[in-house]
């Protein structure tokens, strides 16, 4: 983003500033509004209206801001979780943080919040790196995530490739495994099944015997098909009424990961998915 020019920069601070409302049947009519909060919900109504995303300066067109302004509203609510990312060609979309919202009001709890303790102290007994992952619509979302304690080198791929690399990695399949035929369907649709390593399955024949192992197996592995090098395993989340909430996974180095240390690897995640499953269904009784 280029520096801004004094006249850019006085743009955006009376784009800031605190407006009257006048006229109209609002029912807040002559009341003093922070524009700038106006602003940044103007955004969130505009993104909810468009799941594939909207660049930058399709977005500022749309809720009446020059670039500068809408880059830095937006650049807050992609920090809070409110907005995605989806990279330079399509732009922004409305993120998880929203749903997260409403959830708490209707009663429920953040499994996040309620398992960040629980993965951290995973991560350090195995030691390996860990991560909490849900499906947002069509997207794989990394909710928690703790490097490996001992930095063994592997190191977790770019967010933004994970979102939609969900057939390539261990918390993606293990969610998919589970999907309704239709769900799935929607997501392979929306996301394709890109080719990252020579590894990587990218036939939907292929994928869909991949799932049926995970099914068998109870838990799921990204064998270096996401990342050179790079092993992980996953585990499904379940809610009280069984349905999946997302899923763990460890990461560590292809070199680690022998075929008996996989074994114990997998008992002790499908061991500690269980666990979490517990915790998270006691948290919303």
């Amino acid at each position: 983003m280029k520096r801004e020019s004094p006249e850019e920069f006085a743009l955006r601070a009376a784009d800031e500033a605190v407006e009257t409302v006048k006229g109209g049947s609002d029912p807040l009519e002559g009341t003093r509004q922070i524009q700038s909060v106006a602003r940044a919900l103007d955004i969130l109504e505009v993104l909810a209206g468009e799941r594939d995303g909207l660049v930058l300066s399709e977005l500022s067109g749309r809720v009446g801001l020059n670039s500068s302004t809408c880059h830095h509203l937006i650049s807050t609510l992609v920090a809070r979780g409110y907005v995605l990312h989806l990279g330079r060609s399509r732009g922004y979309a409305l993120g998880a943080k929203v749903q997260e919202l409403i959830d708490i009001a209707a009663g429920e709890s953040d499994p996040g919040e309620l398992l960040k303790d629980d993965l951290r102290l995973l991560g350090a007994q195995i030691g390996h790196g860990v991560q909490f992952a849900v499906l947002a619509e069509t997207l794989l979302v990394t909710k928690l995530s703790y490097p490996s304690p001992d930095q063994d080198g592997a190191l977790e791929p770019d967010e933004l490739v994970k979102m939609r690399a969900l057939h390539a990695t261990a918390t993606g399949k293990a969610i998919l495994a589970w999907l309704p035929e239709i769900e799935l369907v929607q997501v392979i649709s929306a996301n394709g099944l890109p080719k990252y390593t020579e590894k990587t399955n990218t036939t939907l024949s292929g994928l869909i015997e991949d799932l049926r192992l995970v099914r068998r197996r109870g838990y799921s592995i990204d064998d270096e098909e996401l990342k050179d090098g790079v092993v992980c395993i996953g585990v499904a989340l379940r809610d009280p009424g069984g349905a999946i909430i997302g899923s763990i996974s460890m990461t560590a180095t292809s070199g680690r990961m022998t075929n008996e240390y996989r074994a114990e690897i997998a008992k002790k995640m499908v061991s500690a998915a269980i666990q979490f499953s517990k915790r998270l269904r006691y948290a919303n009784r």
